[in-house]
């Protein structure tokens, strides 16, 4: 029975996450909260919300900031010791255009063992920066997969198979903050995972907060890029050796 909810890794985001909340609540899907280490305003805020709202969200407090990627996997396995068939992951900050919802839960009942991930659609607020940024990591992903088949992955836009996911990232290491999101589409590739792609919407709202630490994250994706890139080697052999029946 295919039974989502929503998964959304806070950090910070005391002024966005009330709004982003009441854009979700109409679609009559629990959500799990993450609070990954947030300040006091924040971690009061989301209190707030969770006794004010508590008839849909469950609150998981993490007791330190693990990063993004951390407080996704603590938030997928919440979902699945709560029950939860799939996890839609959802950013805090309002990037995301509610109405894309809708085709995720779609495809999530068409397709219930797939991963269906969003790929962006940008307005004029992108940062340049962080495009071309995207676009050099989009090349190491089809490097390390030998495919194109991925066609971004770093949308923070997503609808996990609970069951496999948390299989896969109990199972193999996948990084804890923003190199997350690309390195677990890789590894689910390689698993021979299902991948459903849609195009989303993005927005940067105007003051929003972005906790992407530019020498930080950049170095820890490199060290993703560099680990995927040997574990394609390893495999690269099976990939080119001729079928049996050959």
């Amino acid at each position: 029975m295919v039974k989502p909810c929503f998964v959304i890794p806070v950090y910070n985001h005391e002024r966005a996450i009330a709004g982003t909340l009441d854009s979700l609540r109409g679609f009559g899907l629990p959500c799990v909260l993450v609070d990954d280490g947030c300040n006091e305003s924040c971690r009061e805020e989301l209190q707030r919300l969770a006794r004010e709202q508590g008839d849909w969200l469950h609150l998981v407090v993490r007791g330190e900031n693990g990063g993004k990627g951390a407080a996704v996997k603590t938030g997928l396995r919440a979902a699945r010791e709560l029950g939860f068939s799939h996890g839609i992951q959802v950013d805090a900050d309002g990037q995301h255009d509610p109405a894309d919802i809708p085709q995720f839960l779609h495809h999530c009942r068409e397709s219930p063992t797939a991963l269906v991930c969003g790929y962006p659609v940008y307005d004029r607020s992108v940062p340049l920066a962080r495009l071309l940024g995207r676009y050099l990591t989009h090349v190491w992903v089809w490097i390390n997969t030998l495919s194109l088949e991925i066609r971004d992955s770093m949308c923070g836009l997503r609808c996990y198979p609970l069951v496999a996911t948390v299989a896969l990232i109990d199972g193999e290491y996948t990084g804890d903050r923003m190199d997350f999101d690309p390195e677990v589409l890789v590894r689910w590739h390689w698993r021979g995972g299902k991948l459903v792609q849609l195009p989303v919407q993005v927005r940067y709202p105007v003051g929003g907060v972005s906790h992407f630490r530019g020498l930080q994250d950049n170095m820890l994706i490199s060290a993703m890029h560099t680990r995927l890139f040997f574990g394609m080697l390893a495999r690269l052999p099976r990939r080119l050796k001729p079928e049996a029946a050959l």
